[in-house]
């Protein structure tokens, strides 16, 4: 039953993310916001709402490596897979400004978490390392700033095409559907997280592996369905955009809200998933200059899909028990 119910979960989860963004947008056109800021925000925020409340769940509920897990294998899942996926559909080109500010930020992101998360090998710390209150409001302020940024960026565009939905709801309906869209995504993560914890406790692995790969791709879907269908209508800046400024989120919001709830204890193995999202997230910005310039071509996706293959198989092999 448990399994039934996380799939369910994974459904409404999705479907209540759907249900908030067009109901926000209906909402911010009435208010006079922009197309532009509403893609830049609410559109980004929208593909990040399933991470963002399974994470909740497992924060209040002391899961603190599906949290952890759910957020490195989903920033993992976005580059390797999702953006494999896409550019294999169509070449996905980006703008100057994505390749020099956006994907670096994205970077500096997993950085940032990889510095937080070593307590015990920078400053000694004794009895292991720990996303403390004080690292999770770190990251939220980043998070801040990266808002600010987004909104500057809406404000200046000329040529940003909007993938936002255009109801033309009514008040009451707006806000019918954005409490139907939030009971969605309250139930929906907590049958995500009771579902893997059934899982890692009945076929004895882990926590973190399960938040990795299963609660990762479950939760990567709403990032994977915007993303392939931007490249198929060849629209790769939205494909790539997607996909940046989702991992950005996850580790700046959702992580830092998860820590500030409860603090979360770094497990063994954690380092190495956060360098696989430091190489993810390096070797995207390095394949902006390989074959052509500030594009991620067929072959270049090719090789991360294959690396997300190599990866999710060591890493299910790698904890299976012996």
């Amino acid at each position: 039953m448990n399994y039934i119910l996380m799939i369910i979960g994974f459904v409404f989860v999705i479907k209540g993310a759907d249900l908030l963004v067009a109901a926000s947008s209906s909402l911010a056109r009435r208010l006079g916001v922009s197309d532009l800021v509403i893609g830049l925000t609410a559109v980004a925020f929208g593909t990040s709402l399933p991470e963002l409340f399974v994470n909740l769940t497992a924060s209040i509920e002391g899961t603190a490596d599906i949290a952890l897990g759910n957020i490195l294998g989903s920033n993992i899942a976005n580059i390797l897979l999702i953006l494999g996926v896409s550019g294999i559909i169509f070449p996905l080109a980006v703008t100057r400004s994505t390749v020099w500010k956006e994907i670096p930020l994205s970077l500096l992101a997993a950085i940032l978490l990889g510095l937080l998360a070593n307590d015990r090998l920078i400053d000694r710390a004794v009895g292991g390392s720990v996303l403390t209150r004080i690292d999770g409001l770190v990251l939220l302020c980043f998070f801040v700033v990266f808002i600010y940024y987004s909104v500057g960026i809406a404000m200046q565009a000329t040529d940003f095409e909007t993938q936002a939905p255009s109801p033309g709801w009514t008040s009451r309906r707006v806000l019918y559907m954005m409490g139907l869209g939030l009971v969605g995504l309250i139930v929906g993560g907590k049958w995500v997280v009771d579902g893997a914890v059934a899982m890692a406790t009945t076929f004895g692995i882990s926590q973190r592996v399960i938040g990795l790969t299963v609660v990762a791709i479950g939760t990567s879907l709403p990032e994977l369905a915007t993303s392939a269908v931007a490249a198929y209508r060849k629209k790769p800046e939205l494909a790539i955009g997607n996909v940046v400024g989702s991992n950005i989120f996850n580790i700046f919001l959702i992580l830092g809200l998860s820590a500030v709830i409860r603090p979360i204890a770094i497990g063994p193995g954690t380092n190495r998933d956060i360098a696989v999202v430091l190489m993810a997230s390096m070797l995207l910005f390095v394949f902006m200059f390989t074959g052509s310039k500030h594009k991620l071509d067929r072959w270049e996706a090719a090789l991360f899909v294959a690396g997300y293959a190599a990866y999710t198989g060591f890493t299910v092999l790698n904890s299976l028990p012996s």
